[in-house]
């Protein structure tokens, strides 16, 4: 069993985006015996919200379901995880932060498996929830990849 966190600042769009849409990947090719999959943010402010109106409605769009409420990152679940997949630089030092830099072999930025690696577009402050979706997609699509092909999942 791969344990795999997505991770953001709030934990209300871009990581449970990313958390659905690697869960309904999964699913399709028939993998969801193999991981585990959950999001956090690297702050409290809003845990116990739901997931972010606009984000939901981007996912149900793209017939991505599931429902999420926000909870904070601990260094426990770090530990615990195989990957903790960050959005952006930020959440990159936020978390080598909690860990005291340790487990930095497995904090990773999503898109950084991606052909053109960068953070994920912060819908928060753009609104642009088309892209950040583009984003998260394309660095699940290429983790998945790149998991099936050195895990052999």
């Amino acid at each position: 069993m791969i344990s795999v966190i997505f991770v953001c600042l709030g934990n209300i769009c871009r990581s449970p985006m990313a958390e659905l849409i690697f869960k309904n990947m999964v699913k399709e090719r028939g993998l969801e015996g193999s991981f585990l999959i959950s999001s956090f943010g690297t702050s409290d402010c809003e845990e116990g919200n739901r997931i972010y109106p606009p984000a939901k409605r981007m996912l149900e769009s793209r017939n991505v379901k599931g429902d999420h409420v926000a909870k904070q990152l601990s260094l426990k679940d770090v530990i615990n995880a195989d990957y903790v997949l960050v959005m952006d630089s930020g959440n990159l030092f936020d978390v080598l932060r909690l860990t005291g830099g340790k487990f930095g072999e497995k904090v990773l930025k999503l898109c950084s498996f991606t052909a053109n690696p960068r953070d994920v577009a912060d819908p928060w402050y753009t609104r642009d929830f088309n892209r950040a979706y583009e984003d998260i997609f394309d660095g699940c699509n290429c983790f998945l990849n790149y998991l099936t092909e050195t895990r052999r999942v």
